[in-house]
């Protein structure tokens, strides 16, 4: 133990806690632990199963954007062509090009024609898209 001379040459004992080496214990740590958590994170092919959460509430008149298994485009309820559709959309919406548009798609349609019409409504500024799914197990 640590202990002091006295001017009589005898040695006292010292009951101060040394804390240096609890904090250098420490530091070492934090340093392990801030190296190792990003690789605790390791992204890792699983398939999920369907989500039993509370859908989200809608709002009072969502605005649908249909792509049928032919490939043809349904804004609501109404045909409409891939040329058509900005001006469709900008009558539905009000002009509101921040309103969300909900996509549905057939299982069918490929993934192409899903990307163009997703292409076509960001180059008409309606940047929020929800995509729709049937709730309920998949099969």
């Amino acid at each position: 133990m640590p202990a002091r001379i006295r001017h009589d040459d005898e040695l006292v004992e010292n009951h101060e806690i040394n804390v240096t080496p609890f904090i250098d214990v420490m530091l070492v740590l934090l340093i392990i632990f801030m190296v190792a958590a990003p690789l605790a994170t390791v992204d890792i092919k699983v398939d999920l199963p369907a989500a039993t959460a509370e859908p989200r509430h809608e709002p009072d008149k969502p605005l649908y954007l249909t792509i049928n298994a032919d490939h043809s485009l349904a804004l609501g309820n109404e045909p409409v062509t891939l040329e058509e559709l900005p001006a469709a959309l900008q009558a539905a919406a009000d002009g509101n090009t921040e309103r969300r548009i909900f996509l549905r798609a057939d299982k069918t349609v490929d993934y192409d024609t899903l990307i163009q019409t997703m292409n076509r409504l960001r180059e008409v500024g309606y940047l929020k898209v929800a995509l729709v799914a049937r709730e309920g197990s998949s099969s």
